[in-house]
């Protein structure tokens, strides 16, 4: 600080002579000219109010310790199922209804505007009623924003005091009622209950849910002259809700009448053609008629066009003429300059890898064609790709390395964007998981499995089954702890064949107390055994109970005898002597054996000479237990006469 002062008071002529080194000289000369900079502004590069958010976003990847941002960071708010993440993200959304509703219908405690540009969105929305002054720019209003129950409301407010509407007003308002079937649409801020409602609706829509004879086709018979638009609102909208005979009747009769389509109403047509006609060769025929007409039309196809076209093969039942006809329409749509998307290698996958048909590998052609690459939405079946594409990998060709290629493909760039709705993103993960399992060493099959589970994915049931059958074939009992508490977290302990799964791998796989690794597993495998007997208890309470059974009940007193918890033993064991009458099937043989070992090492007689009368009343093998009774302790004469009861006199005399 003090040598920049002391350089501010010298004269500007001798800086260049004051500053000197010993290595460099620097010279300032008066009388010359100063060079000139050339200062280049850049361009000015258009950015979207949300780019640095994005920018930052891109230096985080997704933390696989954390759950999804929709959910609370709470250990009591993360859903550990995928019923409870369902709920919980429906949850959150109708609490920003019911704020939504309160504002609404307490519009006057809102009046207060803290914005500065306002938002419009935040303001409190007009209320209609009868008696409200309208006019055409408040309908004209109401349609720009999408407002279609007020807009609907004003058209007949506007129609009942004799207000004359423009030609080009009620085309904007037959497009609005045309696109929604003149139902209100669900806000777009409501992510999950629209995700939600459209899985319902797609498994639900099977017919016609068009509005017959409602406000469209009374708007539609007031448009004079009929032009181009007023046909492409009714024909979209009536394919869209599956009114096919009518919308393709339409576009017959604007044909007849010289009126030219976009290229877009045709597309909605050519989706349609598989409820128009019957058999494979009748949609071909027609779906090439409509493509002549658009080529007469002088119709320029569209990524619409070519994906309209291969859904309309992906119904045909004749796998050869389906084949062919994707293989023709391919090049051709190439040559036009048209680009496919994941939507299109969609209908590609569902086309050539049928559950019946021949073996494809077209996924192959199509993740070298797209490998590396970063998509965007253009087509609303884009999200259904890597869903799909992963069933193939599982159920069609059995092949770990192209499912860890679509998986890469997955996670780059923002192709995560395109994974679809938490349905779609189950159906994935459950694939990737279950075909891993079948192919992967268990070691590598764990790290991606600590990976996923749970804050990604949350294994169903069958999946479970897959993952216990992997521990199984590997004899990884080691892994079974962790199942299982994953599985009392995700609320899997009421299924019977899970709780006898795991049972099973736990017996079969004695571990091995001598080796270090092994030395903690059998008490952790008897407290899993405890721990599945207590739920089994508390399940009596519950709608979905889980019933003891012989096998089950045999198997955790081999568990917790093994795992030197012989007091519990005991208590399970004279649960199973009290209730053998109401217990479906009995113990192992095994089961009572050790049981009857452990009860000479603990030198509890009374206890073992219990197993014994156990055996002998449901006719199993008792010498064996005789034996070790007999051998194993020093019998009074209570415990002897109640022996020679069991077994006779003969056994005590050999």
């Amino acid at each position: 600080m003090y040598l920049t002062r002391q350089l501010r008071l010298l004269p500007k002529a001798s800086i260049g002579r004051s500053i000197a080194t010993s290595s460099t000289h620097y010279t300032t000369t008066t009388g010359a000219a100063p060079a000139a900079e050339h200062i280049e502004v850049p361009n000015r590069i258009e950015r979207s109010p949300t780019d640095i958010l994005k920018a930052l976003a891109s230096t985080v990847g997704r933390d696989h310790t954390a759950p999804h941002y929709k959910y609370h960071d709470d250990p009591f708010l993360i859903p550990m199922s995928n019923m409870a993440k369902r709920t919980y993200a429906m949850s959150k959304e109708a609490g920003r209804k019911a704020a939504k509703w309160i504002k609404e219908e307490h519009h006057e405690l809102f009046l207060h505007q803290e914005a500065q540009p306002a938002i419009e969105k935040f303001a409190p929305s007009m209320v209609y009623t009868e008696e409200s002054e309208v006019d055409e720019s408040s309908l004209g209003q109401l349609i720009e924003q999408g407002e279609l129950k007020d807009a609907v409301l004003v058209y007949n407010l506007m129609e009942q005091k004799g207000i004359a509407l423009s030609s080009e007003l009620k085309q904007r308002l037959l497009e609005l009622v045309c696109f929604h079937n003149n139902q209100d649409p669900l806000p777009e801020e409501y992510i999950e209950e629209r995700w939600f409602l459209e899985n319902n609706r797609r498994r639900e829509r099977h017919g016609k849910t068009w509005k017959d004879g409602d406000l469209a086709e009374k708007l539609y018979s007031e448009i004079e002259p009929k032009t181009p638009k007023t046909y492409a609102s009714l024909i979209r909208g009536m394919a869209k809700y599956l009114q096919c005979e009518r919308a393709y009747a339409l576009l017959q009769e604007a044909g007849e009448k010289q009126i030219q389509l976009d290229t877009n109403t045709f597309n909605s047509i050519i989706q349609i053609i598989s409820f128009l006609k019957d058999n494979a060769e009748q949609r071909w025929q027609l779906c090439t008629e409509l493509l002549q007409q658009m080529s007469e039309q002088k119709l320029r196809p569209n990524l619409g066009t070519l994906n309209a076209i291969l859904q309309c093969i992906s119904t045909f039942g004749n796998f050869k003429l389906a084949r062919t006809s994707a293989l023709k329409v391919l090049p051709e749509f190439k040559q036009l300059g048209v680009n496919p998307s994941l939507g299109t290698y969609y209908y590609l996958l569902i086309i050539f890898c049928r559950e019946r048909g021949p073996v494809s590998h077209v996924i192959v052609d199509i993740l070298n064609e797209i490998a590396g690459r970063e998509f965007r939405v253009e087509h609303p079946k884009d999200t259904y790709f890597f869903a799909t594409a992963m069933d193939v990998c599982r159920n069609h060709l059995n092949d770990k390395s192209l499912a860890k290629k679509v998986n890469e493909l997955l996670h780059t760039g923002n192709n995560y964007d395109l994974i679809g709705d938490s349905f779609k993103e189950s159906i994935y993960y459950r694939n990737y998981l279950a075909l891993l399992c079948q192919t992967e060493s268990i070691e590598d099959f764990m790290l991606t499995y600590d990976l996923l589970v749970p804050n990604i994915y949350i294994p169903e049931p069958g999946i479970m089954e897959e993952v216990l059958r992997t521990i199984e074939i590997n004899a990884a009992v080691e892994h079974v702890p962790r199942i299982w508490s994953d599985m009392v977290v995700f609320d899997h302990t009421h299924r019977e064949s899970l709780l006898l799964y795991v049972l099973r791998i736990m017996v079969d796989n004695r571990p091995n107390a001598d080796t270090p690794a092994q030395s903690q597993l059998p008490e952790q495998c008897a407290k899993v055994a405890l721990d599945m007997y207590n739920k089994i208890e508390e399940s009596v309470r519950r709608i979905k109970k889980v019933s003891f059974t012989g096998q089950m009940l045999g198997d955790i007193l081999t568990l917790l005898v093994r795992g030197d918890n012989y007091e519990k033993a005991s208590e399970v064991f004279s649960h199973i002597d009290k209730n053998q009458h109401r217990i479906p099937g009995t113990p192992a043989e095994s089961a009572l054996q050790e049981y009857v070992e452990a009860s000479v090492k603990e030198k509890a007689p009374s206890q073992a000479l219990a197993a014994l009368q156990y055996a002998v009343e449901n006719n199993m093998e008792s010498s064996v237990l005789a034996k070790l009774i007999h051998d194993g302790f020093t019998l009074n004469e209570t415990h002897l006469a109640k022996l020679k009861s069991l077994v006779g006199e003969s056994f005590l005399e050999k």
